[in-house]
C-alpha cells in the first residue's frame, strides 16, 4: 500500500494551490499527495510543470478528488448539463494526466454535494450516471486513468450509499479502468460492517479513503482500524489509501464538510504536521501491519 494525505487537512479553500505541500508531505512520510482536480483547469502550463516536477523531484505519487458541480453533472436529466459535464470532465483528465496522476476519485458519477431540497431521481440518476461513466471510461483509458466512484454517505449523495451498490455500479459499467472507492467516514454512517464492505469490493477496490468517525486523522477517533487493515489485507489491496481529515472551520471546506467547530483544537500548523505524521506511522501499522 502507498499511503498518502489530502492537502486540504490545511487548507480552508479547494481551490489552495497544491504546490506548497508536495515537499511538506514528503518531509512528513508519506508516499501520495491528493489535489482537487476541478481546481487544475486553471493552473498555467509552467505551473502544471511546476507542480510535476516537485512531485519527481520528492518522490511523490499523486492522485485527484473530485466533487462536479452541478453544472456539470453526468446523471441529470438535462441533456445540456451532461454535454458540459462531459466537456469538463475531458479537459480535467487531460490536466492531471499532464501530472502524471492515474487516479482520479469522488462523486464523478454525480455531482456533490448534492442540494437534497430539489426533487431527487436515483434510478435515473443511477442509468444516466453509469451511461455518462462507462462513456467517459474509454476517453479515462487513454490517459491511463483510473475513474474511482466514491461510496458517499446519505448526507452527502443519493445514487450510492454502499459498497454493495458500488460495485454493482461499476459492474454494469463494464469499463476495467472503473473501480470502487470507499472511505471509511462514509461507511461508519452507512454500512453494517466494514471487513464485510471491504470484502465485497474486493478486487474491484481502486482507491481507499481514510478518516475517523469524528473527521479527525486516523487514530483519534473510534474506528476499529484493525479490522478495516484485517479487510484490506485479506483482499490482496496494495492500491492508493489517502487520508482525509479536516478539521478547521471556516471557507468552502469548513463550509461544504460542515465542519462547525474547531476540530484541531486550534493546533499550529506544526502540530497538525506532528498529527499527519504519528497519524501516518499508526496507519501503517494497522492497515498495512508494517
Amino acid at each position: 500500500m502507498k499511503f498518502g494525505i489530502y492537502y486540504s487537512y490545511w487548507e480552508n479553500s479547494w481551490g489552495a494551490d497544491c504546490l506548497p505541500y508536495i515537499e511538506r508531505v514528503a518531509k512528513l512520510g508519506f508516499d501520495v499527495i491528493e489535489i482537487a482536480a476541478h481546481h487544475v483547469n486553471s493552473f498555467s502550463p509552467a505551473h502544471l510543470d511546476d507542480i510535476g516536477r516537485c512531485a519527481r523531484d520528492n518522490g511523490i505519487i499523486m492522485t485527484a478528488g473530485l466533487g462536479p458541480k452541478e453544472t456539470c453533472n453526468l446523471s441529470s436529466a438535462d441533456a445540456d448539463v451532461r454535454k458540459a459535464g462531459r466537456a469538463f470532465f475531458e479537459e480535467t483528465l487531460s490536466n492531471i494526466a499532464k501530472l502524471d496522476i492515474h487516479s482520479i476519485g469522488g462523486a464523478l458519477h454525480s455531482y456533490w454535494p448534492v442540494d437534497f431540497n430539489k426533487p431527487l431521481d436515483k434510478e435515473g440518476d443511477w442509468a444516466r450516471g453509469v451511461e455518462g461513466i462507462a462513456s467517459l471510461a474509454d476517453f479515462a483509458a487513454d490517459l491511463d486513468i483510473n475513474l474511482c466512484i466514491e461510496v458517499l454517505n446519505r448526507f452527502e449523495n443519493h445514487v450510492i450509499n454502499t459498497a454493495e451498490e458500488g460495485v454493482r455500479f461499476v459492474t454494469e459499467t463494464g469499463k476495467s479502468n472503473v473501480k470502487v472507492m470507499l472511505d471509511t467516514f462514509h461507511m461508519n454512517i452507512e454500512e453494517d460492517s466494514f471487513s464485510s464492505a471491504i470484502r465485497t469490493a474486493g478486487p474491484l477496490l481502486g482507491h481507499f479513503h481514510t478518516g475517523e468517525n469524528n473527521r479527525r486523522v486516523p487514530g483519534k477517533g473510534m474506528l476499529p482500524w484493525h479490522e478495516i487493515g484485517s479487510a484490506l489485507r485479506e483482499i490482496g489491496y496494495d492500491g492508493t489509501v489517502v487520508m482525509e481529515p479536516f478539521v478547521k472551520t471556516g471557507g468552502e471546506v469548513g463550509r461544504d464538510i460542515r465542519v462547525w467547530r474547531d476540530l484541531s483544537n486550534n493546533a499550529s500548523d506544526e502540530q497538525m504536521d506532528i498529527d499527519a505524521r504519528e497519524s501516518l506511522r499508526f496507519s501503517r501499522f494497522v492497515l498495512a501491519g508494517c
